[in-house]
C-alpha cells in the first residue's frame, strides 16, 4: 500500500530521507547551498505529488546518485514513482483531454550554442510512453544537436531538459571504435547497466538479426560497411530496454529492406510502451509517427536564441 504524504510514519520517515539525500548530495561533490536547494526541490515535488519520497523516488542514497549526476550533465531526471504511484503528466488543455502515458523526456524552452553561435532557439516538446515523436527541419536547423541535449552530451544554454534515467541514443555518426569487435561492443555497452556478457550479446545478436543482419561477432567495426554499422549502433541504443530511444536518422546506410525491418523494430517498442524521439529527412516516416516537431530554419533559430 502506497503511504501519503500526510500519513505520521510517512512523515518521520521523510525527514529521515531528506537528511540522508542532503548529506549523500554534499558527499557528491555539491555545495551545502546546491544541495540544500536540491533536497527543497525534491521535497516540493513529493509534497505536490501528495507521496512520500521513498515512494516517489526510491532510496535516498540512489536517487541523490541520480541527481548529482543530472545536476553536472544539465539534465534533470524525471520520476515515475514506485507501487503503481502516478507518474509525472503532462497538463492538458481545456478543450484537451489528459493523456494517462507518462512523460519520458520534457524540454522547456531549450536553446543550445556552440561557442558564441545560437544553433537552437526555444525548443519545446515532450515524449511520452508509447509514442514516437518525429524532430523535422531544414539542414542546419539543430536536429542532430536537439538530440545531443536530449542524452546530456551539450548542455542547453537555456531552458530546462527532463528525462528518465534509462535511456538509449543512436547518433548520426559513427560512435564505435574501430578496434573493437561487435561482441566486445555488445559486452561493454551491457555492462554500463550492470548486464553479463553472455546476456548482452544474445540480446545484441537478436536485435541485429532483427535489422537483417547475421552478426559475425569477431569482426571488428572498423570492417563493417557504414549501414552495418549503423545497425549495430541501433542495437546498442536498445540493448537494455530503455524507457525512452533517441535515433538521429538511424536508417543512414540503409536499404530498403533494412529501413523497413528498422521500423518494425520501432513500433514493436513503441508498442512495449517506450518512448522514441527520431530525427528525420524522409517525408514517408511522418506518416509511422505520432506526433511531429519542427524545428525553425537556422536564420529564425539564431534570433529566437540571441
Amino acid at each position: 500500500m502506497t503511504r501519503g504524504a500526510d500519513d505520521p510514519a510517512s512523515r518521520l520517515d521523510a525527514a529521515a530521507w531528506y537528511r540522508s539525500l542532503d548529506a549523500e548530495l554534499r558527499s557528491r561533490g555539491l555545495s551545502p547551498h546546491e544541495a540544500e536547494r536540491a533536497t527543497a526541490d525534491t521535497r516540493a515535488e513529493a509534497e505536490a505529488a501528495g507521496l512520500d519520497p521513498t515512494t516517489m523516488f526510491g532510496p535516498a542514497v540512489l536517487y541523490a546518485r541520480e541527481l548529482a549526476s543530472a545536476l553536472r550533465d544539465g539534465v534533470a531526471p524525471l520520476h515515475e514513482p514506485r507501487d503503481g504511484a502516478p507518474g509525472f503528466h503532462e497538463p492538458s488543455g481545456p478543450s484537451t483531454p489528459p493523456d494517462p502515458r507518462p512523460v519520458v523526456l520534457r524540454l522547456t524552452d531549450v536553446g543550445a550554442r556552440r561557442g558564441r553561435r545560437p544553433v537552437l532557439g526555444g525548443v519545446s516538446l515532450t515524449v511520452r510512453r508509447g509514442e514516437v515523436v518525429a524532430v523535422v527541419g531544414a539542414n542546419g536547423a539543430g536536429k542532430s544537436t536537439l538530440l545531443q541535449v536530449c542524452a546530456g552530451l551539450l548542455r542547453a544554454s537555456s531552458g530546462t531538459v527532463e528525462r528518465t534515467a534509462r535511456f538509449g541514443y543512436a547518433p548520426q555518426l559513427d560512435a564505435l571504435a574501430p578496434l573493437l569487435t561487435v561482441d566486445e561492443h555488445l559486452r561493454l555497452f551491457g555492462a554500463v547497466s550492470g548486464a553479463g556478457g553472455a546476456r548482452s550479446i544474445s540480446t545484441g545478436h537478436r536485435l541485429l538479426s532483427r535489422l537483417g543482419w547475421t552478426p559475425e561477432g569477431s569482426r571488428t567495426a572498423g570492417a563493417l560497411s557504414g549501414g552495418t554499422q549503423q545497425k549495430l549502433n541501433v542495437a546498442l541504443a536498445q540493448l537494455d530496454s530503455p524507457d525512452l530511444l533517441l535515433l538521429d536518422e538511424p536508417y543512414q546506410g540503409f536499404d530498403a529492406l533494412a529501413y523497413e525491418d528498422l521500423w518494425a523494430l520501432i513500433s514493436a517498442w513503441r508498442d512495449s510502451g517506450a518512448g522514441v524521439l527520431l530525427v528525420t529527412h524522409l517525408l514517408r516516416d511522418i506518416d509511422l509517427v505520432d506526433r511531429v516537431v519542427e524545428l525553425p530554419a537556422p536564420e529564425r533559430a539564431s534570433k529566437e536564441a540571441a
